[in-house]
């Protein structure tokens, strides 16, 4: 098999697709069969300069999917498999990979740096191939030119696989020094300095004690700028990546360079290429970003020990930034409105103007105004566009005190722009603008925009344009979304109300439009009537009511058999999907008063039948939107539900099975909650399935980890639904409850997203905990729960103890304290006393700006006595504590700490339905 390789991988680039496909099974089952003589093979095949190219990079690209995966679990599959090789046959392969670096051949050089990088990524955190960062940089030394931008490529790769503690700080001083150097100016060779540029990109994230220290900045900064200034264009672009990585992560390093680098910047946008100019303007909108940020997280006021202060740098260049901004507006492209991925100058000049004035607010419109004013009217549609593409950037962040006289004279032309200008690009933007104005200044202000003067106008304005070409009439149905929602809270009449047939019928015309598939309309116009309907009030009900039959029909000519093609299968998936969305938005505004839904369940049944048909289409799209809908059904017909569950049960456990699609799984979770609070006690004949699979998901290392925590949270469902029926769960959910609450007590180290991640863990973990105190409240079996009690309660001293619970988890946790002491009643008081913080907890909460944590405190306070008055509450009858739980004396309850499959014993409802493999050694699969 090795000897035959070469022409097994030409063949699997063949252009016959039996040929393909024979030499990709015959991969694969060497792959299977003997992974170290494949790997090998394939590492010889990249090394062999003798190889043709094409044979060379797809072995490259094997060897390198052979290392790595997107999937947590295959990835995961794929590194114990290295690791486990044959030292010998590791080193054979590294010691291939290492020779090809010096090949004569660019694809096969390119390649093999990106395998030993994935390579390293395994190793050195493992301690092993701690020879390798040596070896890279004594090819730096070298006089091949080849082989120091093969060497500084592997070692951008490296930097962007490996984390910074895994390299020393002499290395990695080492690895900057190389790459610093490779990007100077004297370096001839543009492919190294242009590898180094890259490399430095990668890299600057192991550079945080070098930024701190002046010299060494400096002289990062200089090189990185003059980088900025060559005559190769894609060494100019690179470099300015490297400034707006900088600006992000170094940015209270900036204030030194600051006005250098407006000058560089400027001179790009104005002068260069567009690939350099459109990174020059991102490295002010990565400067906006970061001072957003610190503005809404610290506020305005900066003391002088603020851990992040803001250097306000935006506001210092704005007199010369807003004008360069202005005249990258002017450089649009022609049909850019009808290109979905167009990003161009102009586009880039307007989002961070954009974001200029969400960072400097009022500062923004007078330097801005007078270049609308100029522009508006102008015969050139570019200057007419570029006035109003200003007008719309700059709708949020300035306040409504500032814009709203503004808004109140534009509003009337701008309406007359949409309907009377000859140019489309104009109308694009006009009404763009529109839905801007009416996002950040309607419906949130006490001088409307809107008006009993202007309604009509409005709307036939709207209506009209949306009869316009498709990219028109897309952003047409986006302002009527905006205008519809600010009418939200808008109490028991609209200004929209005698409009709403009108506006309903116009949304439904244009979804069946011949080219509404074009510039997303169809899903705008369905968007946009699923808002309608939302944000609408009691008066136009009939209304909404005479629409069930009319999207059902529209779902059911969708189910009729036809042979369509794969292109138009997916069309009728996502027509399918729209189509669920608005019906459940109906349901869900039909269900939410008692008139309403007594009128609406007439079509319940046939809905039901519509939803059913959908899931055999077995479409992921479709199948995540009639779910959320089936979610919404069952809300509004309550225990009447129960008469589709037999039908239904095996589309639930589907989607609860659905690892590979985790947004449906997610998705079913939270309709399993739905159907317990519409069920309550008639779920219980389908409990033992739901229970069996949501124990496996949580064990599984395959399920994507964001799914985890609604699990957790639909165990309190569960328990909240059956109550006291839950007892024979418990053994199996409480173990698996203390895992994931251990695992998320302690955050320390952790980066943003884990930190939440971890609450979102925490307040899952937390809901199961309160909807199972809930469940057994006035139960007879309440002592059940005693045994768990202590440890619920040290896991919240822990997370308070942690001081980064968000403000979700802390309502969740203080609510759950009260449900506790509410449940347990007497026997709680001995057990909250042994708490080290309980009572702070609780006085925090009490404290709270947030009206809900008080709100949910002051309910938790209402158990007072319970909770910390001495002598309250003993340790019960018949308890006692061993290794830190309490448990019954005598009476054969597990403790945690016993071994895992005992818990199994003397449960049926798990005998008969097994997990095959199921077992709680792989619970601590959580953060997977």
């Amino acid at each position: 098999m090795a000897m035959e390789v070469t022409q097994i991988l030409l063949n699997a680039q063949s252009i016959d697709g039996n040929v393909r496909k024979h030499a990709e099974d015959s991969l694969k089952q060497f792959q299977e069969q003997n992974l170290p003589s494949f790997l090998l093979s394939l590492s010889g095949e990249l090394a062999n300069d003798d190889k043709p190219v094409e044979s060379r990079k797809l072995a490259g690209l094997i060897l390198k999917n052979a290392l790595d995966a997107k999937e947590q679990h295959r990835k995961f599959e794929l590194v114990q498999s290295w690791l486990s090789l044959d030292a010998a046959v590791k080193a054979q392969i590294k010691t291939c990979l290492l020779q090809t670096l010096s090949s004569p051949v660019p694809d096969a050089r390119s390649t093999t740096s990106q395998v030993i990088a994935k390579i390293a990524g395994i190793e050195l955190p493992q301690k092993q191939w701690p020879e390798l960062v040596g070896s890279l940089l004594s090819n730096i030394h070298q006089l091949a030119a080849n082989v120091k931008q093969a060497t500084l490529e592997t070692l951008g790769y490296l930097c962007e696989e490996v984390s910074p503690n895994v390299v020393d700080q002499d290395q990695v001083n080492k690895i900057l020094t190389a790459v610093v150097q490779g990007m100077n100016a004297s370096e001839a060779n543009n492919d190294v300095r242009l590898a180094a540029t890259r490399a430095l990109y990668n890299a600057l994230g192991f550079a945080q004690a070098n930024f701190s220290n002046d010299m060494e900045r400096d002289y990062i900064m200089r090189v990185v700028c003059e980088a900025t200034m060559s005559p190769e264009v894609k060494i100019r672009q690179a470099a300015f990546e490297c400034l707006v990585s900088i600006s992000s992560t170094y940015y209270e390093k900036l204030a030194p360079y600051i006005q250098d680098i407006f000058n560089i910047t400027a001179k790009a946008v104005r002068e260069d290429e567009e690939p350099v100019a459109l990174q020059a303007i991102e490295f002010w909108s990565s400067i906006c970003d970061e001072e957003i940020d610190i503005l809404e997280e610290y506020g305005e006021e900066f003391t002088g020990d603020s851990a992040i202060p803001c250097f306000y740098f935006i506001k210092q260049a704005l007199p010369a930034l807003v004008p360069l901004l202005l005249e990258t507006l002017l450089k649009q492209e022609e049909d850019q409105d009808q290109d979905e991925g167009a990003w161009n100058i102009a586009m880039a000049g307007g989002t961070c103007l954009g974001l200029v004035a969400r960072a400097v607010g009022d500062d923004i419109v007078p330097l801005v105004m007078p270049f609308i004013e100029e522009n508006i009217t102008k015969p050139d549609w570019r200057q007419r566009e570029a006035a109003t593409y200003a007008f719309g950037s700059i709708l949020e962040g300035p306040s409504p005190d500032k814009l709203t006289p503004i808004v109140n004279v534009a509003l009337t032309f701008m309406l007359t722009a949409l309907t009377k200008d000859p140019n489309n690009q104009v109308k694009d933007t006009t009404a763009w603008t529109l839905g801007r104005i009416f996002e950040f200044l309607h419906g949130s202000i006490d001088t409307p925009i809107i008006t009993q003067a202007n309604c009509q106008q409005i709307i036939t304005v709207l209506l009209q344009s949306m009869k316009d070409v498709p990219n028109v009439a897309e952003k047409a149905c986006g302002a009527l979304y905006f205008l519809a929602q600010g009418y939200e809270e808008g109490g028991p009449s609209s200004p929209l109300t005698p409009f709403f047939q009108e506006i309903v019928q116009a949304l439904l015309t244009v979804t069946h439009r011949e080219d509404a598939s074009e510039s997303r309309l169809r899903t705008a116009a369905y968007e946009t009537l699923n808002e309608v309907v939302r944000c609408s009030t009691d008066e136009t009900t009939p209304m909404v009511l005479q629409l069930v039959p009319v999207i059902m029909m529209e779902l059911h000519k969708t189910l009729e058999g036809q042979k369509l093609s794969s292109d138009e299968r997916e069309k009728q998936s996502e027509l399918q999907g729209l189509l669920c969305g608005c019906l459940q938005v109906i349901i869900q505004k039909l269900g939410s008063s008692e008139a309403t839904k007594y009128l609406f369940t007439q079509y319940a049944d046939p809905i039901m039948d519509l939803f059913l048909r959908v899931f055999a289409c077995r479409s992921a799209t479709v199948h995540e939107e009639a779910m959320l809908a089936i979610g919404a059904l069952a809300y509004a017909t309550g225990p009447d539900f129960a008469k589709y569950m037999p039908e239904f049960y095996k589309y639930l456990e589907m989607g609860l099975q659905n690892f590979e699609e985790y947004q449906v799984c997610a998705v079913t979770v939270g309709v399993v909650g739905d159907i317990c609070r519409a069920l309550e006690d008639k779920i219980l004949p389908y409990c033992d399935g739901i229970m069996t699979q949501l124990l496996k998901n949580l064990s599984s290392n395959q399920l994507h980890r964001s799914v985890k925590p609604p699990i957790f949270s639909s165990f309190g469902d569960i328990a909240l639904a059956i109550g006291e029926n839950f007892e024979k769960y418990l053994m199996y959910a409480m173990p698996m409850l203390q895992s994931a609450a251990e695992l998320s007590a302690h955050t320390s180290g952790a980066d943003d997203d884990l930190i939440e991640y971890t609450n979102s863990l925490r307040n899952g973990i937390l809901e199961a905990y309160s909807g199972i105190f809930q469940g057994f409240k006035n139960s007879p079996k309440t002592q059940l729960l005693i045994p768990y009690a202590l440890h619920i309660l040290q896991f919240l001293d822990s997370i308070y103890m942690e001081k980064d619970m968000d403000d979700v988890v802390m309502k969740t946790a203080v609510g759950v304290l009260g449900d506790l002491a509410d449940t347990l009643g007497s026997n709680a008081g001995s057990l909250i006393q042994q708490s080290l913080s309980t009572k702070d907890f609780l006085n925090e909460c009490l404290s709270s700006d947030d009206h809900l944590i008080k709100e949910s405190a002051e309910w938790a306070n209402s158990f007072y006595d319970i909770l910390f008055e001495p002598g309250q509450g003993q340790i019960p009858s018949g308890y006692g504590f061993l290794n830190g739980q309490m448990q019954r004396v005598g009476s054969g309850v597990l403790t945690f700490e016993q071994h895992p499959s005992a818990i199994f014993q003397n449960f049926s409802f798990l005998e008969k339905v097994f997990i095959p493999g199921f077992s709680f050694s792989s619970r601590f699969s959580f953060f997977c």
